[in-house]
Formats: structure tokens, sequence, C-alpha cells
């Protein structure tokens, strides 16, 4: 089933110049960009988009890191584009993450990870409703989805 889900570039891998080695992977994966935006969230951002770990220890420290510097965020769609993406991430954690995944390879800490991804149909489609309007996002020939 063809799907679509959220993916962060991270600010430490966007200043570490990773951002084409990672849409790399994911493009060699069969996932396809339609929507991609580089941007600054203000801290009033970040906590909005991490409200679901409000009550989480690490919440203070990861909304400070993700508005610490530039981010890219996009939206990969395909067959299976949440699980595959995870798949390519590899696990949060980069010492416990397979050999190939971009968190094996570039990722510091759970926190600097390099990348984040959503994990579920309803979490994706909040996440991408979160940055992106529907006339943002690119359908097959080009075209733009209808504002609606």
């Amino acid at each position: 089933m063809v799907e679509r889900t959220l993916s962060i570039i991270k600010p430490d891998a966007v200043a570490r110049g990773l951002i084409g080695e990672i849409l790399k992977r994911f493009e060699a994966a069969g996932l396809k960009l339609v929507a991609v935006k580089l941007l600054h969230l203000s801290p009033d951002q970040a906590r909005a988009f991490y409200a679901v770990h409000r009550e989480r220890p690490f919440f203070a420290g990861l909304t400070e890191y993700m508005s610490s510097g530039p981010i890219l965020v996009s939206v990969l769609e395909g067959e299976g584009a949440i699980s595959r993406n995870r798949e390519i991430m590899g696990a949060t954690d980069p010492a416990k993450a397979a050999a190939g995944t971009i968190r094996r390879e570039w990722g510091k800490d759970v926190e600097k990870n390099a990348v984040h991804g959503s994990d579920a149909p309803e979490t994706a489609a909040w996440e991408i409703a979160f940055f992106f309007k529907p006339d943002e996002i690119h359908r097959e020939g080009g075209r733009q989805e209808a504002r609606g």
C-alpha cells in the first residue's frame, strides 16, 4: 500500500552536511520526496510538535535541541513508506541500530540520532499536517494536491 510518512533530518545532521547523503538513502530505497522544507523551529514549535512527550524526562532537552538549528522536513511516499523509512533510519539508539542504517552511521546518541520518522499512519498524518499544507505536497506528475 502506498503511504506517506514524515521525515526530519535533525539539527546536528544538517550542520554536518548530511542532507544529501540521507535523502539519497531514502530515494535508493524507493521512497519519493513529495514535499521538502528547510526551516528552524522556534522553541514553542518544537514543544508543540513533541507535545506527546511532554511528561517525559527528556522533553526539555529534546525541544531545546530540535530548536537549536535548521532542520529538513520532508514527506516521503511509497509502498510501506512508514516501515521502510523506519528500517532505513534504524533503532532510536545509534549503538543498537543495525549496520548500514542512518542512525548507526551518523547518529551520536539517542537524542542526536540524525533523523526522525513517523511511527504509524495516524502519527504520519498528524506530523505531515503540522509542517505542510495540502497544496505544498506534490502528487504524481508534479501536480499539487487540491487545498481542502
